[in-house]
């Protein structure tokens, strides 16, 4: 399916990965929607930050993908849906597992429900890695059982189900995108590379991050959107679900390593019991495969852990930026 002169609706399009998404889709010379969830303050989140010269090429669609009318509305006439709202927060999915439900599931369903009766070309629904619980073997391809370790990947394995349903039951042309976890500039404070960055840029003489056991696989976030891209120009991942993945794992104390020498911090390191999961809740494992995604598209990822990670601190260095994410706070 060819993107350029697509109309395309991103839903949470003013967030970390979907903001770089609409950047990319406009670099396509697509039109995009951007459907933002409705404030009073009027905000529009990181796409805030996009140039005036590409914002006049987006139309701003303000609602809520809880409510079924305002995402058909943002829905009519899109030739590709990319959805990306969600509630994402991990620890916070212990505290209101209600609010992931009805934001994960249910506005699930009303994506999938609208691009059903409007008969949209194309949609991308967006996974996580989170899905497959500790690793049972690696790297993860996407046969792997999937495991619901947290509230919030609970959710996400029911969004996964009703996508798979609504291909299989009404031949809606569904793409389920699994990253695995993603990094880079904008990320919210509440991800572990913002948190340690932070922490060590602030000169302190300690960083506190919970259990540096847990291994993961990261990928920058240029990497995702190229994927994202790719998989959208794809007809044969129509009925797919693809992982997002490097292949390569990282421990979180390996990562605080790497971060401490990147930013020439010399803080210690130290575990905050408060910032740890539940014993049995906390995923161990997670290197993704992604041998699907390459032989459907050819995509490989173009940024090395090291790489990402000296773009994602440059970034963190802006006093614009380092405000909107103070190292004192500890956010879920």
């Amino acid at each position: 399916m060819e993107l350029k002169g697509a109309c395309v609706l991103v839903t949470g399009s003013a967030g970390f990965i979907g903001s770089h998404l609409v950047e990319g889709l406009l670099r396509n010379k697509c039109r995009v929607r951007a459907f933002v969830r409705y404030t009073s303050q009027g905000s529009t989140g990181w796409l805030d930050r996009i140039p005036e010269s590409q914002r006049t090429r987006m139309d701003i669609h303000r609602g809520d993908v809880r409510d079924y009318a305002t995402v058909k509305a943002a829905t009519k006439g899109m030739d590709i849906v990319f959805h990306l709202a969600a509630l994402i927060g991990i620890p916070y999915s212990y505290n209101a597992p209600a609010s992931y439900l009805e934001t994960n599931v249910w506005g699930t369903h009303n994506v999938l429900e609208a691009a059903r009766e409007l008969k949209t070309q194309k949609v991308i629904v967006t996974s996580t890695s989170e899905v497959y619980g500790t690793a049972q073997y690696v790297p993860i391809d996407e046969d792997h059982p999937r495991r619901a370790q947290s509230p919030y990947s609970a959710t996400k394995i029911a969004a996964d189900a009703l996508a798979e349903s609504y291909h299989l039951s009404f031949s809606l042309p569904v793409v389920i995108v699994r990253p695995f976890n993603t990094y880079g500039p904008r990320q919210s404070s509440r991800a572990v590379i913002p948190t340690i960055i932070t922490q060590a840029l602030s000169g302190k003489p300690s960083i506190r991050i919970g259990s540096l056991r847990p291994r993961r696989d990261f990928v920058f976030v240029k990497d995702t959107v190229r994927a994202f891209l790719a998989l959208a120009q794809s007809d044969r991942a129509v009925g797919q679900t693809v992982n997002i993945a490097t292949g390569r794992e990282l421990s979180i104390g390996e990562l605080s390593e790497a971060i401490l020498r990147a930013t020439g911090s010399r803080a210690a390191v130290r575990t905050d019991e408060q910032r740890n999961r539940p014993e049995a809740s906390e995923v161990e494992q997670l290197c993704g495969d992604a041998s699907r995604l390459r032989d459907l598209t050819g995509w490989k990822p173009l940024y090395s852990i090291e790489r990402g990670l000296k773009e994602t601190i440059e970034w963190f260095k802006s006093p614009a930026n380092s405000a909107s994410h103070p190292s004192d706070r500890y956010c879920i």
